[in-house]
């Protein structure tokens, strides 16, 4: 019977998920895309000062490891030969910055931690904690003041006009975004400045830390990155697929300490320790990215939303890199080989989705679980004319709006705390409504139907309101592991490996769950034209401050919240 397992099973590949909160490894089939075993290792967060949010490279590594030795034991347990495991994928947390001692590969500072959602233009000073699709109760802000100078005195010295960054890179000048946190630890750790001096420093984001180190690290690791975490550097050329020598000279960045950027879909190294030494890293993808391809977003207007405490809505828009006029960012999707094509993304932020339902459970107390809320919204199946606008922090993309406050409108006697976690829930779904129309506005690629993954999907009632008010299919893959998925994939399809077909035929055997509409699209236009007027009447709360310092503080306020994801 163990053999007749074995043989079934064929090439398996392995995934690294490597977020802020925890790290995973998962093992694949790659003709099923079956989920085999997987093992999750949780890893702290360090807190020095208040607002700063770090992590430890060399406890991220041993991680890693575990997990991989430990899923490699389940494997064993499971009968399954690891010697089947082809190749490994990684996918990471975004924008995290690390510099190491080549010559020692000894960390020269803690990893320093990324906010999860950059305001359109204006420098913001934000850091996340918790990882993209935290578990309920994982929603820490904090504002990390370090970087917010560095990044005032970079934007007094922008030559030429203000797009001279967004339009390389397709972001705006934040402290979201690895160059500033870079500048300021090259201004800010002797330790860094005397390594680069001495030409023994290396940089990269949590990736080019992990597949320089597993690859056999001082003896030869491979000082790599791939195109999609190398977009989110603030330092990457988007058109060019380069480093640019001018964002370099205006960040003072030497350019000597980067890492060589490679294609999403590569063998970049072998593995030089442990269970599944000599195996090939071959896959390689930023959470988000890897999101998208594990959802098989392929094609151009295709997009993915993953529901967590807040959402990240990444739209495929093929080979065009798509500039936002709504505040929406333009990254690289992926690029799956050395000699494929390169395909972009425009990526938007729900800020506040899970956290509304922590609102209600911790604030308000109407639930004693997250999961409650689908019981209560199922016993009345509608709001009853009650609207939701969760502006606890202000209006953010594609209004915003510093003086918003929060609101319920639309009371009456009748209304219950069902109508209201019913509300709650269309909330997010209006929200979300509101960010795909802002990405249709940009790149006019009309969507027709919604991938979606997080943790909030397995809320029926969520997925089956989402359709109704988008009017488009909402589509939930039985899986859920879609970010592992999608490095995995890569790994197995690289050049070299060939174990894993990203051959449209060859990918319609993954199992997914849909919801259609079932209202008639007036109703659906109706409901939406109320919510907006909602929003409008949360708008104007806040008065006492003049203007400028209410934008401020709405900017600042607005980031720590939309963290929460």
């Amino acid at each position: 019977m163990a053999a007749t397992k074995k043989a079934i099973l064929g090439p398996l590949v392995g995934a690294v998920d490597q977020g802020t909160s925890s790290t995973r490894f998962l093992v694949f089939n790659s003709k099923t895309a079956e989920l085999l075993s997987h093992h999750q290792v949780e890893i702290k967060q360090e807190f020095p000062k208040e607002g700063w949010v770090e992590q430890d490279p060399k406890e991220i590594l041993q991680s890693v490891y575990e997990c991989i030795e430990k899923t490699c034991e389940k494997l064993g347990q499971l009968n399954i030969d690891i010697s089947n495991i082809k190749a490994i994928g990684v996918s990471n947390q975004r924008e995290t910055t690390v510099v190491w001692d080549k010559l020692t590969g000894e960390p020269l500072y803690n990893a320093v931690a990324a906010p999860v959602s950059p305001g359109p233009s204006v420098p913001v000073a934000v850091v996340r904690s918790g990882s993209s699709v935290p578990a309920a109760g994982t929603s820490s802000v904090w504002l990390d003041l370090r970087t917010q100078s560095t990044v005032e005195n970079l934007s007094k010295r922008i030559p030429g006009n203000n797009n001279f960054v967004k339009s390389k890179t397709g972001l705006p000048l934040s402290t979201y975004f690895s160059a500033v946190k870079l500048r300021w630890l090259l201004d800010n750790v002797r330790k860094v400045q005397k390594a680069v001096e001495e030409n023994r420093a290396l940089f990269g984001t949590i990736d080019s830390w992990l597949i320089w180190s597993l690859t056999g690290g001082v003896n030869g690791g491979v000082h790599c990155t791939d195109v999609t975490n190398a977009s989110r550097t603030m330092l990457f050329n988007i058109h060019s697929l380069e480093w640019d020598k001018e964002l370099c000279e205006f960040f003072e960045i030497p350019m000597e300490i980067l890492p060589n950027v490679r294609s999403s879909s590569e063998i970049y190294g072998l593995m030089k320790a442990g269970a599944l030494e000599g195996v090939p890293i071959s896959g390689c993808l930023g959470d988000q990215s890897a999101a998208l391809v594990g959802q098989m977003c392929f094609q151009d207007g295709q997009a993915k939303n993953t529901y967590g405490t807040g959402c990240f809505l990444l739209c495929n828009t093929g080979h065009k890199c798509v500039f936002s006029e709504h505040g929406l960012l333009t990254t690289v999707a992926y690029k799956l080989g050395r000699d494929k094509p390169v395909y972009y993304a425009l990526e938007g932020s729900v800020a506040i989705a899970g956290a509304v339902i922590r609102w209600l459970r911790d604030n308000l107390g109407i639930i004693k679980s997250s999961e409650e809320i689908e019981k209560l919204a199922k016993e009345v199946g509608t709001s009853y004319g009650c609207y939701f606008v969760p502006a606890f922090s202000g209006l953010y993309a594609p209004y915003w709006e510093p003086s918003a406050r929060g609101i319920i409108c639309g009371l009456t006697q009748f209304t219950n705390k069902c109508h209201i976690a019913f509300a709650a829930l269309e909330a997010v779904c209006f929200q979300t409504r509101e960010i795909l129309d802002a990405m249709n506005r940009d790149c006019g690629i009309p969507l027709s139907h919604l991938q979606v993954d997080g943790g909030m999907t397995s809320n029926k009632i969520l997925m089956q309101l989402q359709a109704d008010i988008l009017y488009i299919p909402v589509v939930k893959p039985s899986m859920p592991e879609t970010t592992a998925l999608g490095a995995a994939m890569a790994a197995g399809a690289a050049e070299g490996v060939g174990v894993w077909s990203l051959e449209p035929e060859d990918l319609s055997a993954v199992t997914m769950e849909r919801f259609e509409p079932q209202i008639n699209a007036e109703e659906s236009e109706i409901r939406y034209s109320t919510w907006k007027k909602a929003v409008m009447k949360s708008m104007g709360w806040v008065t006492t401050q003049s203007p400028e310092s209410a934008k401020r503080a709405c900017i600042l306020n607005c980031r720590a919240t939309e963290l929460l994801i």
